[in-house]
C-alpha cells in the first residue's frame, strides 16, 4: 500500500522517532519516504551477505555498514541495506559517500529509483540482491550513470570494489574471492 501525505503531522513524526520506527526512513529532496521494516527473506539474505563480505571489505580498507544513511544533505539522503565506504566517508550522521551500496529488493520498493542519487554521489557500484529466486544485479558507475554489468560466460558478476564474484543459484548465491567462498 502506498500512502501520500502532503504534510505529515509533527505528532506522527515524533511518535515514529520515539518508537524507533524511523530508522530506515529516507529524505528525497526534502520529501520524507517512510520505509517499512524488512521482512524475513530480505533480512536473511542481507545478513548472510554482510557476514560473508564484511571481512573481505575490511581487508580492502573499506568500512562495512548496515542500514546507515548515505547523505547528500540533511534534506536528501537514502538508507541502503548496506554500504561499503572509505573511512573518510564516515560522518556523525552516517556516510557522505560510498564505494559500494547493496540493496535487497522486495516487491514495490524504490531500489531502481535510487540509482541516479547513488550515481550523483559517485558510488562506484550498486549490487541489487533478490531473495527469491536468489539472483543479483550489478551496476557500475560510468561517467555519471550507473549502468548494468553483464554476467560473464559462467553467469558470474564481478564486483571490482569488493573483489567478490557472485553467481546465482536455485537456493543460494555463490560468492567467491581470493582465499574464500560462501553461499548466502
Amino acid at each position: 500500500m502506498r500512502v501520500v501525505m502532503l504534510k505529515a503531522p509533527q505528532a506522527l513524526l515524533e511518535e515514529r522517532r520515539r518508537l524507533g520506527l524511523d530508522g530506515h526512513d529516507e529524505m528525497w529532496d526534502g520529501v520524507l519516504h517512510v520505509v517499512p521494516p524488512a521482512g524475513g527473506p530480505h533480512q536473511g539474505l542481507s545478513s548472510e551477505f554482510f557476514l560473508a563480505t564484511a571481512p573481505v571489505a575490511k581487508g580492502r580498507g573499506l568500512v562495512p555498514r548496515m542500514g546507515t544513511g548515505l547523505f547528500r544533505s540533511a534534506e536528501d539522503y537514502r538508507v541502503p541495506d548496506q554500504l561499503y565506504c572509505r573511512p573518510e566517508h564516515l560522518s556523525d550522521r552516517g556516510a557522505e559517500g560510498a564505494e559500494l551500496v547493496v540493496e535487497v529488493r522486495w516487491e514495490g520498493d524504490d531500489t531502481y529509483r535510487k540509482l541516479p542519487f547513488f550515481a550523483a554521489l559517485g558510488v562506484r557500484e550498486v549490487l541489487v540482491l533478490h531473495p527469491a529466486p536468489r539472483r543479483a544485479e550489478l551496476y557500475r558507475l560510468v561517467e555519471d550513470r550507473l549502468l548494468p554489468v553483464q554476467a560473464d560466460a559462467a553467469g558470474e558478476l564481478a564486483s571490482d570494489v569488493l573483489g567478490v564474484r557472485v553467481a546465482p543459484g536455485a537456493e543460494a548465491l555463490r560468492l567467491t574471492w581470493d582465499g574464500g567462498s560462501a553461499e548466502v
